[in-house]
């Protein structure tokens, strides 16, 4: 059984991940962390190693590799912008989520988790989707605005991270023979 989460900067990803693993006994893996990992490898800001990264296209395949990887295994839940694209090229089932919000309410959720300026988040969320959307389409063809692959859309306005993980949960349930819960 595999779950990708996929979605905006600060649409709730990492949240309801996090939760799901949690509730499934499962691992969460999350592509963003592979790549700022990376960038601290490398000793580069998180602005600069994206930067590099449009440039770079092997920084993106490498990273993707890892997550077909792991979609291959299962057991997972699967975080990223990529990682249902991912699933969907390795032809593993997959429930494949899209989560998103509001621009400002994605930007005051960065902003109080980061303790930054909301509207200077906003603009960042906006120059990083620009940045990864070139990206994806450059090395994939690969549309980030069509969430045509996604088996379930959730908007997280306003929503908490426990709703959306119980209605992704149940999604799941009918989808898959077994589900785990282990809390």
């Amino acid at each position: 059984m595999l779950i990708t989460i996929s979605g905006t900067p600060g649409s709730g990803k990492t949240t309801v991940a996090r939760l799901l693993a949690k509730r499934l006994g499962f691992p969460h893996v999350y592509a963003g962390d592979l790549f700022r990992d990376e960038a601290k490898r490398r000793g580069l800001s998180l602005a600069d190693f994206n930067a590099l990264a449009e440039k770079d296209h092997s920084i993106d395949r490498a990273l993707d590799t890892k997550m077909a990887e792991h979609a291959r295994q299962g057991g997972v839940v699967l975080e990223g912008r990529l990682a249902a694209f991912v699933s969907c090229q390795e032809h593993v089932d997959a429930l494949k989520v899209w989560l998103h919000a509001d621009d400002a309410v994605r930007a005051r959720r960065v902003a109080e988790r980061e303790g930054n300026d909301w509207q200077e988040i906003l603009e960042a969320n906006r120059v990083r989707q620009r940045s990864d959307a070139k990206r994806y389409r450059e090395i994939y063809h690969f549309d980030l605005d069509d969430t045509s692959i996604y088996d379930l859309k959730i908007n997280t306005d306003s929503q908490s991270p426990e709703a959306v993980a119980e209605r992704i949960l149940a999604e799941a349930r009918a989808r898959f023979e077994e589900v785990p819960e282990v809390s």
